[in-house]
């Protein structure tokens, strides 16, 4: 019953859009999942999820036909339910994915590994219904903040990387994406690849996760100079497209913390029109 109703208000407060359907992630289990078990929630977070799906927003007014997939943050401990970046795209008139990866992180191994497998099926699940709901599966984008900006990272430098073993025709469909916007990725630099930064970031390395394979599409990033997840790996991220020849663009705001800005965020001048930003880039870039 309380999914349910935290499903329904997700549902009302997702701005400008309706659900049109939710799909399990996996046909049956996820990798490494023995029990499909109910979801918990506390408050906006999932704290406990092993049946990832992915819920479809589309806009009242569809004005594009891109796609984007929120990949929500949360530390991979728990997993936001992406409303507000669901209501930013949908607002502009794009068809909209959500993703509710599993949770918590694991005990051993990479943080990121259940939630980057759930992240390329849920591309390739998000690619198969492209005919259904009207948008071009080779404009499929990603956006996440924290956590989902790492893995929107993840998503858009390693696609070709095979993170769990095929399983039926979905899994045949490419992973790449044709864009993504990382809003202050946490785990990008080797001082901090489970928490916080030790020394700020001024001098550490990028992890090496990250594959920056021939597919890595343009990318936009979004930091606060005062997050403790370093903007120097938002940096280092644009240097290394830079070095690509791939296109990329980086909004650094002074003083501002990690997690800021909501869309409606009017306390911080600087920091209140990053949506108003990351959408100007997407029209530059023409996938709007």
């Amino acid at each position: 019953m309380m999914k349910y109703y935290s499903i329904l208000i997700f549902l009302m407060l997702t701005a400008g859009a309706f659900a049109q359907d939710e799909y399990p992630v996996w046909p049956d289990k996820a990798p490494g999942v023995t029990e499909n078990l109910p979801d918990k929630m506390k408050g906006d977070n999932y704290t406990f999820v092993t049946r990832p799906v992915i819920r479809v927003f589309v806009p009242e007014k569809k004005t594009s036909d891109a796609c984007v997939i929120v990949l929500p943050g949360g530390g991979y401990s728990v997993c936001n339910n992406g409303r507000d970046l669901a209501g930013l795209f949908t607002g502009h008139g794009m068809t909209t994915v959500v993703l509710t990866y599993r949770v918590p992180r694991p005990k051993s191994g990479k943080i990121y590994m259940p939630a980057f497998q759930d992240a390329q099926r849920a591309i390739r699940l998000t690619r198969s219904l492209a005919a259904k709901y009207g948008f071009d599966p080779n404009r499929i984008g990603a956006i996440g903040g924290s956590a989902g900006g790492h893995l929107t990272t993840m998503c858009c430098t390693s696609s070709t990387v095979q993170s769990y073993k095929p399983i039926d025709d979905i899994d045949k469909l490419p992973a790449n994406l044709a864009f993504g916007i990382a809003k202050y990725p946490a785990y990008v630099l080797e001082d901090g690849l489970t928490g916080p930064n030790t020394d700020r970031g001024n001098f550490a390395k990028m992890a090496e996760d990250f594959a920056f394979d021939a597919k890595t599409p343009p990318m936009c990033f979004v930091h606060g100079d005062n997050d403790v997840y370093s903007p120097m790996g938002s940096v280092a991220l644009y240097h290394k497209l830079r070095t690509m020849g791939i296109p990329a663009e980086l909004h650094i705001w002074a003083k501002a913390p990690h997690g800021f800005g909501k869309i409606d965020d009017t306390n911080r001048d600087q920091v209140g029109y990053w949506g108003k930003s990351v959408w100007a880039w997407i029209t530059i870039m023409k996938f709007n």
